[in-house]
Formats: C-alpha cells, sequence, structure tokens
C-alpha cells in the first residue's frame, strides 16, 4: 500500500513550507530547515548485534540545560518539523521530555523514533506532542526480538515494550508505528538466523496493540547500501506482506518503506545521482552530540560536519555552514530516501514543477 507518509516529493507542494522550497530550488541557501532530525544522546539501553549506529554509541550527550536551548532555536528557527531519533535511544535523555514540552507547545510536529523499553517515563509528554512515534521491534516473538534486540544483558524484553506500546495506544494523539527491519545473520556455524518469518506475525500484533501502521524496511550495511535478499526470503516477505494487506483497514495501514520496494523491484544496491548539490542538506539537516551534519545518512562522518551544536547556536552554524560539502554523485551512491525529492526541486528550479501546493498534512519531507 502506497502511503502519503513516505510520498516526499508531494510533500515539497505543502503551502507553509512553499516559500522556502522555492527558495531552494532556485538555487539559494534557506534561511532555515524545515524538518531537523535530532539525537538527544548517543546512549542506549539495547545491544542490536546489527545497528547502524554501533560505532556510534556512547559517545556523548547534550546536557539537560544546552538540549534545552537547542529546541528554543530550534522554535526560534521556525523549524515546522523535528524528528528525535539516535545514533542512542532518544527517550533515554532525562531532557527529552522538556524538548517534547517546548517543540509541542510551539505548534512545531514532532516524530520520535525508539526501541520502545522507556515509553512509560515520557508517555504524558509523547500522548499529547507527538505527530508520531515509531517503535523499531523487528520481530513479532521474544524469542527472535531476543536474537535480534537483546539488551546489554542479552534478556528479551519484547513483552515489555509491547506493554509500553499497548499503554501508548491507549493514550495517544498522534500515530504510533510498528516498524519492522528485515534481517538475517550469519552464526559461527555456518548457519543463518534470520526474522523474515515473523513478518505477518508481527503485523497482526501490531493491529492488536492498537497500532496505526505497521512497516516493514530492508537491511543497510555500513555504508548505508541496501542489502540484497535471497529469492526465497524476498518472496516470503512479500507473500507475507499481500497477506497482511487483509488486515489494513481505515484505522490501520501497512507500508512498504522505500528500501524494501527497491528490493521488490530488483534494484541493486547502488543508485547513481547524476547531480552535484543536494537542495534536500538545504531543508533537512541532523543535530546530534558529535555534530550538526548534513544529513543522517552522514552521521558521524567527519567529511559532513557542519557544526557543533554542544558549543555554538544553531542560528550560528546554519548561517556559517557549507552544505555543499556533499556532492551526490560522489558521495552518496547509496539508496537515499530523499532522491526524488532532489529531482523534483531541481525541476521546481527549472520551472517545470509538476504539483500546485494544496494544503499542509505533513510537513515531515
Amino acid at each position: 500500500m502506497t502511503s502519503d507518509r513516505l510520498d516526499l516529493v508531494s510533500k515539497l507542494y505543502q503551502p507553509s513550507g512553499w516559500p522556502r522550497i522555492l527558495e531552494v530550488a532556485s538555487g539559494q541557501r534557506s534561511t532555515a530547515p524545515l524538518v531537523v532530525d535530532l539525537d538527544p544522546t548517543t546512549f542506549c539501553d539495547l545491544a542490536c548485534p546489527e545497528c547502524i549506529s554501533g560505532k556510534l554509541l556512547n559517545q556523548g550527550r547534550f546536557t539537560p540545560e544546552r538540549l534545552a536551548e537547542l529546541a528554543g532555536e530550534l522554535v526560534e528557527m521556525k523549524v515546522r518539523g523535528v524528528v528525535l531519533i539516535g545514533g542512542g535511544e532518544p527517550l533515554a535523555h532525562r531532557g527529552t521530555r522538556q524538548v517534547l514540552r517546548t517543540l509541542g507547545e510551539a505548534g512545531i510536529a514532532i516524530g520520535v523514533v525508539t526501541n520502545g523499553t522507556m515509553i512509560p517515563q515520557n508517555l504524558k509528554e509523547l500522548a499529547r506532542y507527538a505527530s508520531w512515534v515509531r517503535v523499531s521491534m523487528d520481530s513479532g516473538s521474544a524469542d527472535t526480538y531476543g536474537v535480534f534486540r537483546p539488551d546489554r544483558k542479552g534478556r528479551s524484553v519484547f513483552d515489555k515494550v509491547i506493554a509500553n506500546m499497548r499503554l501508548l495506544a491507549a493514550e495517544k494523539r498522534g500515530a504510533l508505528g510498528y516498524s519492522f527491519l528485515i534481517m538475517s545473520r550469519l552464526q559461527p556455524d555456518g548457519t543463518t538466523v534470520s526474522n523474515h518469518h515473523e513478518v505477518l506475525q508481527a503485523a497482526r500484533l501490531a493491529k492488536d496493540i492498537g497500532c496505526d501502521y505497521f512497516e516493514s524496511k530492508a537491511m543497510f550495511d555500513d555504508g548505508h547500501h541496501v542489502i540484497q535478499m535471497p529469492e526465497e526470503t524476498l518472496a516470503s516477505v512479500v507473500e507475507q506482506l499481500h497477506e497482511a494487506e487483509k488486515l489494513a483497514d481505515d484505522g490501520f495501514e501497512i507500508i512498504d518503506s522505500s528500501t524494501l520496494t527497491t528490493l521488490r523491484n530488483r534494484v541493486g544496491p547502488v543508485q547513481p545521482k547524476e547531480y552535484h548539490s543536494c537542495p534536500v542538506a538545504e531543508l533537512r539537516t541532523l543535530i546530534t552530540p558529535s555534530g550538526v551534519y548534513v544529513c543522517s545518512y552522514h552521521r558521524g562522518n567527519p567529511l559532513a560536519k557542519i557544526g557543533d551544536a554542544v558549543t555554538e547556536k544553531l542560528p550560528d552554524i546554519w548561517a556559517t555552514a557549507d552544505r555543499g560539502i556533499v556532492d551526490p554523485s560522489r558521495d552518496c551512491r547509496f539508496h537515499c530516501a530523499r532522491h526524488r525529492s532532489n529531482l523534483e526541486l531541481h525541476k521546481i528550479g527549472a520551472g517545470a514543477a509538476t504539483e500546485e501546493p494544496v494544503e499542509d498534512y505533513d510537513p515531515f519531507i
């Protein structure tokens, strides 16, 4: 099922962001990003072996005071949407609740990507202010969860997270999502362990919990290239998703991520790009304790770092940063979810816009 949640090109044509879209499409520097990914901390209470940010964990955090200041600076810059994400687990920082309050009271849309273990401590703020909360589950059973998402003592906290999701489902104003990253691991004995057989089981559980959507995704390697699946695995996933579609109704949606769609369309791991500048880098950015980066695909990459939010104010960073330091044709040959957005921005700049602004519905471009 195609969802507006993932139709990033159409989101460019929303009226409230259109002035900045035109600014960027015409080759100008933007006055501020429209959307910011914010890592409050690099700490995580789980120890997922396949974590793509594993090498960046436990390498710093913002103080609660600085995190509160950052929230105020995002309001000052008139950012439209903020995604609390990470590196680490965003709800693990005791200052995150204040960030949720500050942004929410200012009318900024908030997304949260979490492992779900700390929902109860943040329940009031998540329920009231979050536009959406997506919980990374990657399983449909406690045993498989323990294999791919163990805690630091090697235990499965699956039942705890499911209970936490039920708490949020009962209180939330925004959407709640169940995220399933399809994974496999080669064991030392030469056998392979996978979670792909639990896609349908997890989708059924997501609906039972009261989630608004179930999203399946393909794995990335360390270079953000989509990892190819064996034909039989992909066939199994496609069959399960086809069956899961029967669960969809007005309150529950089945979503294929762009990464999984590339596999279904037999697209390889490399996504060539013929343009040398990234207009989206003028509209989105990533803020972490280790630095401010051009985008989340380049988290931790010193060649894509444009500032230090621990010691510098965000408006000052944005005013002086060279956001053209990344050349997509050279530096972004992985699958980028916003490749089509960049192509569309180039069209808009050339006077060949494909849509007309109609109404605001989702600021997360």
